[in-house]
């Protein structure tokens, strides 16, 4: 894994804090392995950290990643993989 590339637990631990920002929930209350719209996550808001995502990471990401991949482990895991194959 290149340097540059985020762990799991650096994305886990990013996807909470925008997730705790973006929908005003405290960071401690989000469960990596509760899905997004137990937390009311709808497509705005989606789209929104799907936009935060991609700058972070410098790659494209398709806003039904949230759906496909429906909680911040699943999509921690998805994203450090496509890293690592972009890397």
């Amino acid at each position: 894994m290149d340097s540059k590339t985020p762990s799991i637990p650096q994305i886990q631990s990013w996807l909470i804090a925008k997730l705790s920002q973006t929908l005003e929930i405290e960071s401690e209350k989000i469960d990596i392995s509760a899905s997004f719209d137990s937390y009311g996550l709808d497509s705005a808001a989606a789209v929104t950290l799907t936009g935060d995502i991609q700058e972070w990471l410098k790659c494209e990401v398709d806003p039904m990643l949230f759906f496909d991949y429906p909680t911040v482990e699943q999509l921690a895991d998805h994203l450090a993989e496509t890293q690592e194959i972009l890397s």
